[in-house]
């Protein structure tokens, strides 16, 4: 049975540094044998069908084979259509009624808990807030990711240790929902 996933790649385009054309991704999956193979925008995002492997798998395998192709490492995580769907369908703030901008999911290698993240005085980031999720965290910035003082906090490498990390904006969870439905 093939079924189809998401891959998504960490720090990838941005800033000049770590170019992945997206042409080049799609060569690159199917050449360790994915098929029906998509990309989405320029910042790491692919969808492709695979009849083997589960997702821990899959996304090893497509870190070991960027950085032979590439010579540097990237960050992968693969996730399928349900998983996709379940994140979003979970989103705990009102979706429809925000903009892209002010609503992103960080998608996580491992589940989270509410530990790690004790020592942030979430009062003090209001209007600002986070919920955690299924291997996910979904961040309210009404201002923006990139003026969040809260994502910045969150993004700290003791927040984070052990853990692959990548973060989208609601338009692409939504996308990717769409495009890895069969």
């Amino acid at each position: 049975m093939t079924t189809t996933y998401a891959a998504l790649l960490r720090g990838i385009n941005v800033g000049g540094s770590r170019k992945v054309p997206m042409a080049d991704l799609r060569a690159v999956l199917e050449g360790i044998g994915h098929g029906d193979v998509r990309t989405y925008l320029q910042s790491g995002q692919a969808v492709f069908s695979s009849a083997h492997g589960d997702e821990e798998n899959l996304a090893a395998g497509l870190t070991a084979a960027i950085e032979e192709r590439f010579g540097f490492a990237v960050d992968v995580i693969v996730r399928d259509h349900a998983y996709l769907k379940s994140v979003a369908e979970a989103c705990p703030y009102p979706a429809a009624e925000l903009t892209a901008k002010q609503l992103h999911v960080t998608y996580c290698s491992a589940p989270l808990d509410e530990e790690r993240y004790a020592g942030i005085d979430r009062a003090a980031y209001l209007p600002e807030e986070f919920r955690l999720g299924d291997r996910a965290l979904y961040l309210y910035a009404p201002d923006g990711l990139g003026r969040s003082k809260l994502a910045e906090q969150l993004a700290k490498p003791r927040l984070s240790k052990g853990l692959i990390a990548t973060t989208r904006n609601w338009n692409t969870v939504v996308k990717l929902v769409e495009m890895t439905q069969v």
